[in-house]
Parts: C-alpha cells; sequence; structure tokens
C-alpha cells in the first residue's frame, strides 16, 4: 500500500428533517449568500427550509447556477459578494452548484485572474471563504471532498481544481430531498459515483485489501439499487443509500494509499464542453472503452473486478475480462444511459477536436501509468464510436 494522508473535516448531518440544523452550524453573525440552479429547490420547499433555518440572518440569494457551473454566471456570485461584503456561503443543490461555490469561495479573495485557479488546478489557492451545503442530488460527492469541476462557455473549456481550503464546513444531507429530481438525474448520479469508484478502484493490485473491498461493496450496491432507486423514487432506504454511497465514492476514503486513474474523467470534461453533454453520461461512453483499449494494463484488477463484483469465474482470463466490461456497459444502459458515441450523434469527427483540447490543457500523459498518451485517448474515442 502507497503511502498516504487522509484528511477530511466536512461535518455530514444526514437524515430526515435536518435543513433546520443549519442554525446549529451557520454562525449567528454571518453575512450569507444562498447559491442555489434552478426553479426545484425553490418549487420542492428546500429553500423556504434554509430561509427558516437560517432565521435572522443577513442573507442574500444567487440562482442560475447551471448544471455544467460557467466561470462567467460564477464570476457575477463574486462580484455580489465584494459588493455587499458577505462571509459565508451556502449551496442549496447538486455537485454543480457546490462545485460552483467552491470556486465562488476560492475566487473572492483571490489576487489576479481568477480562470488562473483553474489553469493552475488550484495550486495557487491561498485561502477561501467558509461554505456549507443542503444536497438535493446525489452524485458527485462534492460535498465532502475538496475538489470542483468549472467550465468556461468563451473557450469551451472544462477544468478540474482542488484545494484543501475548499472543503464545506458541513453538509445536510437529506434523503428526501430527492424524491421530485427528474428519471434522468437520478440515473446520471449512479453512473456517476459508479465511475467515481471505478476511477480509484481498477488500477493495478497494490494491497490496499480494505480499500479494495470497501470499494467492491459500494459498487455491488449501486448494481443492487441503480434500477430500483428509478422505479421507487420515494423509497427513502434506497434514496438513503444511493445519497451515501455517491458521497463516500468521492470523499477520498476508498482512494486513499491506492493508486488511481481519472483519465476517464478527463477525456468525458472534453466531451462535455465540447457537445454539451450530461457529465455522467460521458464517463458511460468513456469507461467501457477505456478498459478495453488498457486491459493489459489493467488486467490484474479487471480479473479480481470480474470475480468479486460480477460473479466472473469461467472461462478464459479474456472472457472474463471482456464480460465483465460488457456488463459494465449493460448496467449504463439499464438505466437508461448510451454507452457509444454515435448514440448522442458523433462519430469520428469529434475525435480530432477533443484531442485537440486535450493537448491543449496538458492532458497528454493521464492514468496510474501516466501512460495514456493523445494516442492512446484517441483509440479510446475510436473505440467509444
Amino acid at each position: 500500500m502507497q503511502n498516504f494522508e487522509f484528511y477530511n473535516p466536512t461535518r455530514i448531518i444526514f437524515g430526515k428533517d435536518t435543513i433546520p440544523q443549519l442554525a446549529d452550524h451557520v454562525p449567528a453573525e454571518a453575512r450569507v449568500l444562498v447559491l442555489y440552479g434552478g426553479s426545484s429547490a425553490e418549487k420542492n420547499g428546500t429553500l423556504a427550509e434554509v430561509r427558516a433555518a437560517l432565521g435572522t440572518r443577513t442573507v442574500r440569494e444567487f440562482g442560475g447556477i447551471e448544471a455544467n457551473p460557467t466561470y462567467e454566471t460564477l464570476m457575477h456570485a463574486v462580484a455580489t459578494i465584494r459588493a455587499e461584503g458577505l462571509d459565508f456561503l451556502l449551496a442549496v443543490g447538486g455537485g454543480s452548484v457546490i462545485d460552483g461555490t467552491k470556486f465562488v469561495a476560492a475566487a473572492v479573495n483571490y489576487k489576479g485572474d481568477a480562470w488562473d485557479i483553474l489553469r493552475t488546478h488550484g495550486a495557487d489557492v491561498t485561502g477561501a471563504l467558509p461554505f456549507g451545503s443542503v444536497l438535493t442530488l446525489p452524485a458527485t460527492g462534492s460535498e465532502m471532498n475538496s475538489f470542483s469541476v468549472i467550465s468556461r462557455t468563451e473557450t469551451r473549456e472544462k477544468l478540474a481544481f482542488g484545494s484543501p481550503h475548499v472543503f464545506p464546513r458541513f453538509s445536510v444531507l437529506d434523503p428526501t430531498k430527492t424524491y421530485t429530481l427528474p428519471v434522468r438525474q437520478v440515473a446520471n448520479g449512479v453512473a456517476d459515483a459508479f465511475t467515481h469508484i471505478m476511477e480509484q478502484y481498477l488500477t493495478y493490485p497494490a494491497g490496499g485489501m480494505a480499500q479494495d473491498r470497501f470499494a467492491e461493496g459500494l459498487l455491488l450496491s449501486l448494481i443492487e439499487i441503480g434500477p430500483k432507486v428509478i422505479a421507487s423514487p420515494h423509497d427513502y432506504d434506497l434514496r438513503a443509500n444511493l445519497m451515501w454511497i455517491a458521497t463516500l465514492a468521492l470523499n477520498g476514503l476508498i482512494g486513499a494509499g491506492v493508486p488511481q486513474d481519472w483519465a476517464t474523467h478527463m477525456i468525458g470534461h472534453e466531451l462535455t464542453a465540447r457537445h454539451d453533454i450530461d457529465h455522467a453520461r460521458t464517463l458511460a461512453i468513456v469507461l467501457p472503452a477505456m478498459l478495453r483499449v488498457r486491459k493489459d494494463a489493467k488486467r490484474g484488477k479487471l480479473l479480481q473486478y470480474a470475480e468479486r463484483v460480477w460473479n466472473l469465474r469461467d472461462g478464459t482470463e479474456d472472457e472474463r475480462i471482456e464480460c465483465a466490461i460488457a456488463r459494465t456497459s449493460a448496467f449504463f444502459e439499464s438505466l437508461d444511459i448510451p454507452t457509444r458515441l454515435s448514440a448522442y450523434g458523433l462519430g469520428t469527427e469529434t475525435i480530432d477536436g477533443v484531442i485537440s483540447q486535450l493537448a491543449q490543457h496538458g492532458m497528454t500523459a493521464l492514468g496510474e501509468h501516466q501512460d495514456v498518451t493523445l494516442e492512446v485517448s484517441r483509440r479510446v474515442l475510436e473505440t467509444s464510436l
């Protein structure tokens, strides 16, 4: 097992009727900006509960954060904070709103061009405004990690940053707030969490017994509840399990001390930036192709995945590997998530543009071995057609 440091300061407040506990965790003297996405938080009553919990604190609101939060929109939030002297942020929504809030928190007092936060992937972030979150869409794990992905409309870029300064102080997770989500968003959440786990698990054997078993348990749980959580939107236990699994998938625990990949995500980001495909759906396109192209480098873990997750023990190694990859694709398809670029009307003509963007962003040596060159990324995209 590799050396590691594990640090996660985020307090989780989980369960029904927990939004009133905001009163205990937002400082009484705070001047708060509540950030949210569209109208659903208002329609389903979540914003009303948040307002009631914040009581007599000074509160301003900023809505309209996109599903792929944009630099342009978020800089308007930064301007509001600076103009009104606000000092605490509260994200109400899914991973996109929380990601956007992390960027805003880091950008308010940043010296220089705020887009440099993304260009340097957060390396020069020295501080951030404190913030918390109320999660309404389980998917990204942003409610308990220090990472964020932001898009820039003007340049069609989508970049990530991370910093220990942008861990949420707390996150409220009430599974009942997911009951009214559209089916597409719930399915995306399942696929997103599944791929987060795979990026940390399916690399090469590194002796992380607890991490492997933990990851495999999370994968098995998602496979079991994925179709059910869509079919039964008001089943509290199913929604509660999905919400907690998605958080555990990317709070740092299963990735501690083991190699990580993330090449699927980097290619997926470029597909979203260029073609506006939902983030989780780009992952479902890229992951099976990535596993096929890199099956030799990942052979040991692919065989473990085949046996422990899909119970595949018969046949040759190559047959078991191919069957495991096929079942992965079938799982995504069972959620009505296509796994081919062609399903989105995209063909070979899109590949050069994606490769060009990867090159522009320095994504030329990806993966756990840094051996995913631009040529390998091209083969992955060709395989995903």
